[in-house]
């Protein structure tokens, strides 16, 4: 699909000074963030707001996704000090509520796992009152992987499945659906009564009939949390957008994945995994 993006997906351009004050603490600390990397539309006002998805484990990413625009390539050695910089970044910022997520590190025998688990604990060191959700990769369906993100000091566990099956191979190479299932299925598994997430773009091509099939796969593993978003193409490297979801689609979605007993379902043209993530925890 070709043309200027519908009405509905116009975003503010960033500024004002929680914008300033992020960008500023994201530089001195020599940090990365998923806002920029995958040039998300709601960096103006999630960073207006003093929240932002760190990313883990550097900038370049072992996989080649069609909808990504995150470099790919041949990844940098581990920062052993990145978690304690993610811990003073989540202090200086004041954050209640923080996503943590990270690139594929395919070349890592555990897939970052023991990144992720010591990241959150320099955060709940730091910032005992903050919540920390993690938003992982697959770890290659490496089970033990998963098992020691979960047993972190966590809140939230989220694994994109991304897409419906049938576009897997054109839209995530190197993944699997049902590997994706089952690193939820392990999350919950490993530590029971743990929040889980995950999310799903629209517009790649998918029926409303595969999505509501996702849904139900989503909650037979016990998934607690579901983001709707649309598909943007971030540059002319990555797939088209195949078809722009209107809001009324997504409020309908919406009511269809309630229903199924999800606890929380976030759901609109410019939902990403992170936007409004402190609205789906319960209160503490």
């Amino acid at each position: 699909m070709t043309g200027r993006h519908p009405p509905w997906l116009r975003v503010r351009a960033p500024g004002g000074p929680g914008f300033a004050e992020t960008t500023r603490t994201v530089r001195e600390l020599g940090l990365h963030t998923v806002c920029e990397e995958a040039r998300c539309p709601n960096v103006g006002e999630c960073w207006g707001h003093r929240t932002a998805t760190f990313m883990l484990l550097g900038d370049t990413c072992t996989r080649n996704c069609g909808f990504c625009a995150v470099t790919h390539g041949r990844p940098l050695a581990v920062d052993p000090e990145e978690p304690g910089r993610v811990a003073i970044g989540v202090a200086r910022l004041g954050l209640q509520h923080v996503v943590v997520t990270s690139v594929d590190r395919d070349d890592l025998p555990d897939g970052g796992a023991a990144h992720f688990a010591a990241t959150a604990r320099a955060i709940r060191e730091r910032v005992p009152a903050c919540r920390v959700e993690v938003l992982v990769p697959d770890f290659k369906g490496r089970l033990a992987s998963v098992a020691e993100v979960a047993g972190a000091p966590i809140d939230v566990f989220n694994h994109n499945v991304e897409t419906v099956p049938r576009l897997y191979r054109r839209a995530r190479a190197g993944a699997g659906y049902d590997r994706s299932l089952a690193v939820l299925r392990a999350a919950r598994s490993a530590r029971p009564g743990l929040l889980t997430k995950s999310g799903l773009m629209l517009g790649l091509g998918e029926t409303e009939d595969e999505l509501l099939h996702v849904f139900e796969d989503l909650r037979q593993v016990g998934c607690d949390v579901l983001t709707l978003g649309q598909y943007l193409r971030p540059s002319a490297e990555q797939l088209p957008v195949e078809r722009y979801v209107p809001p009324d689609e997504f409020v309908a979605l919406r009511r269809r994945a309630v229903a199924l007993g999800f606890r929380h379902v976030e759901a609109g043209p410019l939902v990403r995994s992170s936007y409004h993530a402190w609205a789906h925890v319960p209160p503490c």
